[in-house]
């Protein structure tokens, strides 16, 4: 394979990578041209809110292709288009061949919970040290095991097993909800708004041996000892009279996908309901209960 890079302004992204694609490149991606400089910009701001532009000012676009010749053609060809002015081609180089199932791969490896809890990929082995396990591969639903959020809800479910029902509300990958099925948890239901979670929960339970009901959001009924919701802290505000709603008397509502600086809002938004208060924090996120 071969891989075409190139250099263009903010407002040709969209248009070079268009073409790109219509020059059958096998991929296009595009990174800040200044990154790890004192010109280097921050695209992304705050989780679930729209990046601020479309592109970086100097953008760096790299597309990989088949063999040499088309790299060179594309090259060629973009050259000669009008929309490729202020464009510069950098190079033409071809790139080793690499085993990219094992090198994605190897960028998975096992998450600690806690000391005997572990999420562990299917192409590793458990720790020694793990009691217990979950087996979860990557995948297009959310929820690994290695952000913040995820972890901070599963140490709260390891640390309070045994719960009689439970609801995982935004279940993504059906992480939080498999666990709570672990700890010994009797009745487990994971809604999600979105179809291939609800499905990647199915088969990520299935892996696991637990026993789940998964599906749309309509499928959460009655009244759980435990609800879940690991979402962002917008919707969780919307969603606090539902989700205080479906616990128990004496049940516990856990909340996550919450910023540090966001916490009172959170508060303020629960308080007719319950009062959250802060359980957990890790890398500027939190994680907030209430007992109702």
């Amino acid at each position: 394979m071969f891989e075409l890079r190139l250099m263009c302004p903010e407002d040709r992204v969209e248009s070079l990578s268009d073409a790109l694609d219509a020059l059958d490149a096998l991929s296009v991606s595009v990174e800040d041209a200044d990154a790890q400089t004192d010109a280097e910009q921050a695209l992304f701001g705050e989780p679930g809110m729209p990046p601020p532009k479309d592109g970086w000012q100097r953008s760096r676009v790299i597309a990989l292709f088949a063999d040499q010749a088309l790299a060179d053609d594309a090259a060629r060809l973009l050259q000669a288009q009008d929309f490729f002015a202020g464009c510069q081609v950098l190079g033409i180089a071809a790139v080793a061949d690499q085993d990219w199932v094992r090198l994605t791969q190897s960028q998975f490896v096992p998450v600690e919970i806690t000391p005997e809890f572990w999420i562990v990929p299917t192409w590793h082995e458990p720790p020694a040290q793990a009691k217990q396990v979950i087996r979860l591969d990557p995948g297009l639903a959310f929820g690994t095991g290695t952000h913040p959020t995820t972890r901070m809800c599963l140490r709260w479910v390891a640390g309070h097993p045994n719960q009689s029902e439970v609801l995982d509300y935004g279940c993504g990958s059906g992480i939080l909800a498999i666990g709570a099925a672990k700890f010994g948890a009797k009745h487990v239901v994971a809604v999600d708004i979105d179809e291939a979670a609800v499905q990647s929960t199915v088969l990520n339970a299935d892996a696991n041996a637990v026993q789940l009901l998964a599906g749309l959001p309509d499928k959460a009924e009655g009244v759980y000892a435990l609800v879940l919701a690991n979402i962002l802290a917008t919707p969780l505000k919307v969603l606090a009279p539902l989700l205080c709603a479906h616990v128990k008397a004496g049940g516990h509502l856990v909340l996550a996908g919450i910023l540090a600086r966001q916490a009172d809002e959170l508060i303020a938004a629960y308080v007719p309901y319950c009062t959250l208060s802060v359980a957990d924090e890790e890398d500027g996120w939190i994680l907030m209960t209430a007992t109702l």
